[in-house]
């Protein structure tokens, strides 16, 4: 265990940066935005909220004259602010080094304030984010069947129900083939919306104090599983005070008897929100990424 923990340090900190663009997913005024929203966008350190106006921040893999891979990453915060750096641009530069073009997405949070159906909002732009990839492959050297996403936390509610709820885009002008990620990755995601294992922050945040039956259902992923979803890493760890392992558990069974490709890692150790943290004391995590990455994505 010692080893693989300094192996990971090593890779941290010969990363270098990588060129980064920021696009716009949205061409004009995003869908739902309220036009008499007075907040600005806000950074605290590496955390950003109040956002309004979404965008892919892009960073280039390696020079390669074949078709890469591509990972849109969603950091977490339990949607009501986004952990930009070690759920976000850090996971970026890594993924860069392994060949794949690596975009985080900063998207629009769940604040009544700001939209209005506030409890689709993130998924739409979740959903933005892999047709916008995807659409632009060419531009980008991109492989457009190898275009998945990656959430912690709340981000990986987002992504989960981006690699879940595919069959009923929110933008009803595109397709499910648009918005199908082709593999998800969930690092300590939430899952369900049941009170029972939920975290509540995240739950309030996205459905409101009151939300309903249905709206409990559909956004309790484990219960939209199916054989169509794309091949899903998940990483949890049994001593989450946060996000109960339960989330993982229930996500990884489901998908199994439905037939869908699914790989769970739960750790000993590591609580909540460890990330890509260079001195978090499970960051050997990583390596199981790594080995699933190159096992089920880079080897086609």
């Amino acid at each position: 265990m010692k080893q693989l923990f300094t192996t990971c340090i090593i890779v941290f900190i010969a990363m270098t940066t990588s060129a980064q663009t920021r696009i716009p997913l949205w061409d004009d005024v995003p869908p739902y935005n309220r036009p008499e929203n007075n907040k600005n966008e806000m950074w605290d350190g590496n955390n950003v909220s109040n956002v309004s106006i979404p965008e892919l921040y892009h960073f280039s893999a390696v020079e390669s004259s074949k078709p890469r891979p591509a990972i849109i990453i969603v950091p977490g915060g339990g949607y009501s602010r986004q952990a930009f750096s070690h759920e976000g641009t850090m996971v970026a530069e890594w993924f860069t080094r392994l060949g794949f073009e690596a975009f985080v997405l900063k998207y629009r949070l769940p604040d009544p304030e700001i939209v209005d159906n506030r409890s689709f909002v993130p998924m739409m732009d979740g959903q933005q984010a892999i047709h916008y990839v995807r659409s632009h492959a060419a531009e980008f050297n991109i492989d457009p069947a190898r275009v998945g996403i990656m959430g912690f936390s709340a981000g990986g509610h987002l992504a989960a129900s981006v690699a879940t709820l595919f069959g009923s885009p929110v933008n009803t002008h595109l397709k499910p083939s648009n918005v199908r990620p082709d593999f998800s990755i969930l690092v300590y995601p939430v899952i369900t919306m049941e009170e029972s294992h939920t975290h509540a922050g995240s739950r309030e945040r996205l459905l409101g104090l009151t939300p309903s039956a249905n709206l409990i259902q559909q956004f309790s992923l484990e219960k939209q599983v199916g054989g169509e979803m794309p091949n899903t890493l998940l990483i949890h760890s049994f001593d989450d005070k946060s996000v109960p392992v339960d989330n993982s558990e229930l996500f990884a069974r489901n998908m199994h008897q439905a037939g869908a490709d699914v790989t769970k890692i739960i750790l000993p150790e590591g609580g909540h929100g460890y990330g890509f943290r260079p001195a978090s004391p499970v960051a050997y995590w990583i390596n199981y990424l790594e080995i699933w990455l190159k096992s089920r994505i880079l080897s086609e």
